[in-house]
């Protein structure tokens, strides 16, 4: 078992949190547009077009879709 940490009045310290690398808002944003741009492109490949059309489709369609999916997903309240 590891020892309790304590600061240097020899009482339990809070422990330290680690910043978060990406927020959940964030996350959940990017991943929304990275689907969007996947099924657009995807559909655009369907039609026969070539793979870089269709690559171009998804980035078009994922490029727009993360400041509106910003704008509709409120990001979560601090609980204090």
């Amino acid at each position: 078992m590891h020892p309790t940490p304590t600061d240097d009045s020899g009482s339990p310290a809070a422990p330290s949190l680690d910043p978060v690398f990406l927020p959940l808002h964030t996350s959940v944003v990017l991943l929304a547009a990275l689907v969007i741009g996947l099924i657009m492109g995807g559909l655009t490949a369907l039609t026969g077009a070539p793979v870089a059309g269709a690559v171009l489709a998804g980035l078009v369609a994922a490029g727009p879709a993360v400041p509106a999916l910003r704008a509709l997903i409120t990001p979560p309240r601090d609980r204090r």
